[in-house]
């Protein structure tokens, strides 16, 4: 069956075009043009992913994503943002409420492509070893692609998951933040390194007792991350 993609923009030329894209490579393209009718699609329908502008009429995009990502039945559906805003702080906002990648306009329809397919690879791919990592209260459960800490179960994106398993897989290196997209993501897309500082903020709050103070994702300063222990 093939891969349902929910393309949310109140510009119907750019919905016609990714549909047309979308199509052509063999996904099923679902279509809303304001954020109501997009969030009744995605609770209908649960697409395998979704493209989403930001500035949509009533609901805009971080309004929606807020609501999928506090919804534990939509919660790991994974989201691209579109947007013709550019600002770094625009992308720091939609990364922190959880998004896994972030395209800005005008863009080429091959790279939106691209990036549908690395996510959508990310999100449902099976496990990369049949192993678990663990670093002293923090696990990954790489065959049911599942992270705890202190036994407790951690909800994290896709994207999330592959950031914080390259840093488990090479406890003690210092990644530059380029380093870390490849080894995690496997390709990189224009402003994509200055997103990394979100994801990381993201997992910090989510495996951290302390985010403040970090006790395993380390800054190291004029280089990038490190993850603190050994496995």
């Amino acid at each position: 069956m093939s891969q349902r993609i929910l393309v949310v923009d109140d510009d119907k030329g750019i919905v016609r075009l990714l549909r047309t894209y979308l199509e052509r490579a063999g996904f099923q393209a679902i279509l809303a043009y304001d954020g109501e009718s997009a969030l009744h699609a995605v609770r209908r329908e649960h697409p395998d992913l979704i493209l989403l502008d930001l500035m949509l009429p009533d609901r805009d995009g971080w309004e929606l994503t807020r609501l999928i990502r506090g919804d534990t039945s939509l919660a790991h559906i994974p989201i691209v943002m579109l947007t013709a805003r550019v600002e770094d702080a625009d992308k720091v906002v939609g990364l922190d409420l959880g998004a896994d990648g972030y395209l800005t306009k005008p863009f080429n329809p091959q790279v939106v492509l691209a990036v549908v397919r690395s996510v959508l690879r990310r999100a449902t791919a099976g496990p990369h070893k049949p192993y678990l990592i663990q670093i002293r209260s923090l696990c990954m459960d790489m065959d049911r692609h599942e992270v705890s800490v202190d036994g407790r179960k951690v909800d994290l994106t896709a994207t999330e998951f592959e950031f914080l398993r390259a840093l488990m897989e090479h406890p003690g290196h210092a990644f530059t933040r380029l380093e870390l997209i490849d080894g995690a993501l496997g390709y990189e897309y224009e402003g994509m390194e200055r997103t990394v500082d979100s994801h990381i903020k993201n997992l910090r709050r989510k495996i951290e007792s302390d985010p403040q103070n970090p006790l395993y994702i380390e800054t190291v300063y004029g280089v990038g991350y490190r993850l603190q222990g050994e496995s």
